[in-house]
């Protein structure tokens, strides 16, 4: 099991800039799948970024080339780099875990995940508000 706990959420104008943080309670060395979900009000949840087992990345289309996911293993916290934010980039942000999914397939949940399947552990989430 794993507990995470997200920070770094807030309000900015379309165009700016947010860095979100979510702190593990396991090493972020690898290992697992491990990435960053959002869910806007009236949505399904969905994949934005997520790090393989094998360290790779994976992003949802909508978000390549504005957000970056990264992981600082001597503290055990994964980041998403969000940059030119626009309006329906609005939602809550979770950071989410899965301990099982074999090497290779994490890239499903930045990219297809859309609510259900998978084994996931969240957190509690960070809301992200852009303004235009």
């Amino acid at each position: 099991q794993v507990q995470l706990v997200e920070s770094g959420g807030g309000s900015v104008q379309s165009g700016g800039s947010l860095r979100l943080s979510c702190a593990a309670s396991l090493s972020t060395r690898g290992g697992y799948c491990i990435g960053w979900f959002r869910q806007a009000p009236g949505k399904e949840r969905e994949g934005v970024a997520v790090i393989d087992v094998d360290g790779s990345s994976s992003y949802r289309d909508s978000v390549k080339g504005r957000f970056t996911i990264s992981r600082d293993n001597a503290k055990n916290t994964l980041y998403l780099q969000m940059n030119t934010l626009n309006p329906e980039d609005t939602a809550m942000y979770y950071c989410a875990a899965d301990l099982s999914a074999p090497p290779g397939t994490c890239a499903w949940y930045a990219r297809e995940y859309s609510g259900t399947g998978g084994a996931l552990t969240w957190g509690q989430g960070t809301l992200v508000i852009v303004s235009s």
